[in-house]
């Protein structure tokens, strides 16, 4: 057996092995990840204010910026979700009488809605959601406290590294954390601009048939792109409901339904990992491989920051002959 075959054979055992290992210390790999994920993307704030702010004060301005950044997250997200929750609590009365409508219709067709039994677990699936919040707050706080320590002691780490390996392989160590860092920035600036693109484009569709929240549906659409699947729901599902309350008797409800899966099919499904592909040298099939295997390791969180793991692991498998196949076979047209 030649070496390059015994590699492969290697490579095929240990990377379903790692994965599985990664799944079962989800609680702590998983903080971890997106805390260096997180690191990266901030880091030439943290450049820039070394440039203008003593080395103490650097990090202190670069963690204000990033809470900063959070928080207007966070609170544009409430705002819009309390705005939806709203308009759908002033027309719950037409919201129940629209679900007892279309349980009738599916009934006449034999379709599973379920009637009253449907409607409690659609229900209890909100109710689950919110349930949530309490686990996802503590998981944040815990990537934040990750960030808070490990921001300041980057180029500790950096020193430490190079010192680690030998004077070849300095340049190349530091070379690949470069170019790591640097995918993750080109990552978060795609998913930025896709982003944008869909809030845009479904608060002109919401304004083009009169949709009540048009404003409201393009800001939930443009910060919830941020997470594969779910966000992609969020985006197509409430509009779709409240123009079902809105416009009753009507074949509008469906037209804007379908605009809504159209605009994120379209962005999601084509634009995003073509455009990912080329930012991060990756196939579109990766792309798409990624978001699957990522997703199946840590759920939502892993989808979120599945690409710049996967760009990070190309960079790495570059690095060494033994791998460069897997790099090769991963990334793009060359």
């Amino acid at each position: 057996m030649t070496d390059k075959v015994r590699n492969v054979w290697l490579a095929l055992i240990a990377i379903p092995l790692v994965l599985l290992a990664l799944r079962a210390s989800y609680a702590v790999t998983m903080p971890i990840a997106v805390a260096a994920v997180v690191i990266a993307a901030v880091w030439p704030v943290e450049v820039w204010l070394r440039r203008v702010l003593p080395e103490r004060f650097s990090s202190l301005g670069t963690i204000l910026v990033l809470l900063a950044i959070t928080l207007g997250f966070i609170a544009a997200v409430y705002f819009s979700a309390a705005q939806v929750v709203r308009a759908f609590a002033q027309r719950w009365a037409e919201f129940e009488s629209a679900y007892e409508s279309a349980t009738a219709w599916a009934d006449r067709w034999g379709l599973p809605l379920g009637g009253k039994e449907g409607y409690a677990r659609l229900i209890a699936v909100g109710q689950d959601l919110l349930g949530n919040a309490y686990t996802i707050s503590v998981y944040i706080a815990f990537i934040a406290i990750l960030v808070v320590l490990g921001l300041p002691e980057i180029p500790a780490l950096r020193r430490k590294l190079q010192a680690a390996f030998g004077a070849d392989k300095r340049s190349e160590v530091t070379q690949a954390a470069d170019e790591i860092a640097g995918k993750i920035r080109d990552y978060l600036a795609t998913t930025t601009a896709t982003s944008l693109i869909t809030g845009v484009a479904s608060t002109l569709w919401a304004l083009a048939t009169g949709l009540d929240l048009a404003l409201v549906w393009g800001t939930l659409n443009f910060l919830l792109n941020y997470i594969p699947v779910v966000g992609n729901l969020v985006g197509i599902v409430p509009p779709g409901l409240y123009a079902v309350v809105q416009f009753p008797d009507s074949f509008l409800p469906i037209i804007i339904f379908v605009g809504f899966s159209v605009i994120q099919i379209t962005i999601s499904n084509v634009i995003y990992p073509v455009l990912q592909g080329r930012s991060l040298s990756l196939s579109p099939i990766a792309v798409v491989v990624s978001l699957s295997i990522w997703g199946w390791v840590w759920g939502i969180a892993g989808m979120l920051i599945a690409i710049p793991l996967t760009a990070a692991f190309i960079i790495v498998c570059e690095h060494f002959s033994s791998t460069r196949w897997i790099a090769i076979l991963l990334s793009g047209s060359r």
